[in-house]
């Protein structure tokens, strides 16, 4: 079984203030990620970014064989929103944005705003036995008042960097919340895998309170010594990916990992191989973005890579 993650990065129809301008753009769009999809060929894929659930309708109607989609109903103010594309029947089990309850509102700009839930829905299903949640956790890109994408003086910045990572690290402790729940306090007997663009890198603070209880990550001693905690955690794939692989996208000229898989016990134990881009690739090919968003609205393809987990 291959299960994986993919930013599809703004999949509007045309015609719209996000998506690409004309139909022709739309259309070599719709055929690179499809090419993707079929060559990769995954049982299970998380995907984010569908602007409009019509827009991944297209998307499938480009692909060989029968796929089945479930769709978040909660997209963000730009309508982007998570999914997935499946082999195999789809049974929801939870689409929510909700922050732990103990969790409090967090600051959202200069005014005050606070965001009381995730910017974007959480959406957990399940598959021939396997539980699988995708999420789209707040960017690392920083935005501003009045549509601005570039700070008036560097107190702003580090201001709404602050707002961004609280917002992030809330959505996160709800990702895993979600987790928590799919698990059922029995990850060494339940498949439950955790898939998304966490829009951060394996180490930051963020990423790593979806793991669980510490001290057996892959890589680490713990790693092969059972303790009470397997029930609880979840593994990050990352060290699995060969280095020449280990990243998701390429910000500024920097390569980093911010998309990730993480599973439960038992999957963690049959791992079979782990990846970026293509099975056939050394290292995915992917464009360097910059702070503007608008920059690749025509572009074809993505600017993530895949990144994926092959289970036996």
């Amino acid at each position: 079984m291959l299960v994986g993650t993919w930013n599809l990065e703004n999949l509007y129809r045309p015609g719209g203030l996000f998506g690409p301008r004309d139909q022709t753009a739309y259309e070599t769009k719709l055929a690179s990620l499809a090419a993707v999809v079929t060559e990769l060929d995954p049982d299970l894929l998380g995907v984010q970014e569908i602007g409009e659930p019509v827009a991944l309708t297209d998307l499938v109607g480009m692909l060989d064989g029968e796929w089945h989609t479930a769709v978040s109903t909660h997209p963000d103010s730009r309508g982007i929103r998570v999914g997935f594309l499946s082999r195999t029947p789809l049974r929801l089990l939870a689409d929510t944005t909700a922050f732990p309850d103990m969790l409090r509102p967090v600051q959202t700009d200069d005014t005050g705003q606070a965001a009381e839930a995730a910017g974007r829905g959480l959406l957990a299903v399940e598959t021939e036995g396997v539980c699988a949640a995708v999420a789209h956790l707040k960017s690392k890109l920083l935005s501003y008042p009045v549509n601005r994408f570039h700070p008036h003086d560097e107190g702003e910045r580090a201001r709404y960097g602050v707002y961004a990572l609280h917002r992030r690290a809330c959505e996160a402790a709800a990702l895993r919340a979600l987790a928590d729940t799919l698990l059922a306090g029995d990850g060494r007997e339940r498949d439950v895998v955790v898939l998304g663009d966490l829009n951060d890198e394996v180490q930051a603070a963020t990423t790593q309170l979806l793991l669980g209880p510490p001290g057996s990550e892959i890589g680490t001693p713990g790693f092969d010594r059972a303790d009470r905690g397997d029930a609880a955690r979840l593994w990050n794939v990352a060290p699995l990916i060969p280095a020449g692989q280990r990243y998701s996208r390429i910000n500024s000229g920097r390569p980093e990992l911010i998309d990730h898989v993480l599973v439960s016990h038992r999957l963690a134990r049959r791992i079979a191989v782990a990846g970026t881009g293509l099975p056939a690739e050394t290292a995915p090919r992917l464009p360097s973005v910059s702070e503007d968003p608008a920059g690749r609205r025509d572009a074809a393809g993505s600017d993530h890579a895949p990144v994926w987990v092959r289970v036996d």
